[in-house]
């Protein structure tokens, strides 16, 4: 009981801290840093080595194994190593929507969490989509926007990828708020990460002409990355909160590299 206590008071400390953070520690928003698409990119020339650092790995190594994954591996596995990753997250995703007081967001990461693990044996099957309870995602991110905090300044982390100050603070606090690792022993424990990044391989491969049109084709990737990225986080936000935003669109889009805007 006392091991758990002290859990719970470092990871609301953790959680109070990365909110006090984010409010502070985002940068003040510059008009004349503004891009004509609406993103504040005060970091650009970090940004840009950082992009070509991504774009070089990516280049030497995911889209050749992304490719490799995504031809080798039969599409229903793939999918099933994506359902295993996605429903070791639900209780990690329940823990935000908690946070952002949705119950009805929080419920669904109950029912899905219960009935895959069981159902669909270990999550390997989305059983609860079949009862029509669909993903209802969620990070720390969104917890932080709900709370209130700016988006901030555009970064594009090494390895990671595009993202704001908000959801940068949110990844690393996420790391730290999984219900489940505190249950599951080492090396158990890790198996929903491999499984998410194998996932994210194979989207790579089954979207490579998407991603290539982006990274290789365009006349500057770093910039239509930024606008890419900027433009679905704000979708997937809803467009409330501290971020100004119209959603021109009903229905959600499925490929996770598109653009938003593309006719």
């Amino acid at each position: 009981m006392k091991k758990y206590k002290r859990g719970f008071t470092g990871k609301t400390i953790l959680i109070g801290f990365a909110l006090s953070i984010t409010l502070s520690a985002c940068t003040p928003v510059d008009p004349s840093l503004m891009t004509s698409g609406g993103v504040f990119d005060p970091y650009e020339a970090t940004n840009r080595k950082n992009h070509e650092f991504n774009r070089a790995v990516d280049r030497a190594l995911l889209r050749p194994v992304g490719k490799g994954y995504a031809s080798v591996i039969p599409g229903d596995i793939q999918t099933s190593i994506g359902n295993f990753g996605d429903n070791l997250s639900e209780p990690s995703m329940a823990v935000n929507h908690m946070l952002q007081a949705d119950m009805k967001g929080l419920s669904v990461n109950f029912y899905r969490f219960l009935i895959n693990s069981t159902l669909g044996m270990a999550g390997l099957f989305d059983v609860a989509a079949e009862f029509g309870v669909n993903k209802d995602d969620t990070d720390f991110g969104e917890t932080l926007h709900v709370w209130g905090a700016p988006e901030g300044a555009y970064v594009e982390l090494p390895l990671l990828g595009p993202s704001n100050e908000r959801d940068a603070v949110g990844k690393v606090v996420d790391l730290f708020t999984d219900p489940l690792s505190n249950v599951i022993p080492s090396p158990e424990k890790y198996y929903g990460t491999a499984a998410r990044v194998a996932a994210k391989v194979g989207d790579r491969g089954r979207y490579s002409d998407t991603v290539d049109s982006v990274l290789y084709d365009s006349a500057d990737s770093y910039s239509q990355t930024r606008l890419i990225f900027t433009q679905k986080r704000r979708f997937e936000l809803g467009g409330g909160g501290s971020d100004t935003y119209s959603d021109p669109y009903s229905d959600p889009y499925s490929d996770p590299y598109g653009d938003p805007y593309a006719e």
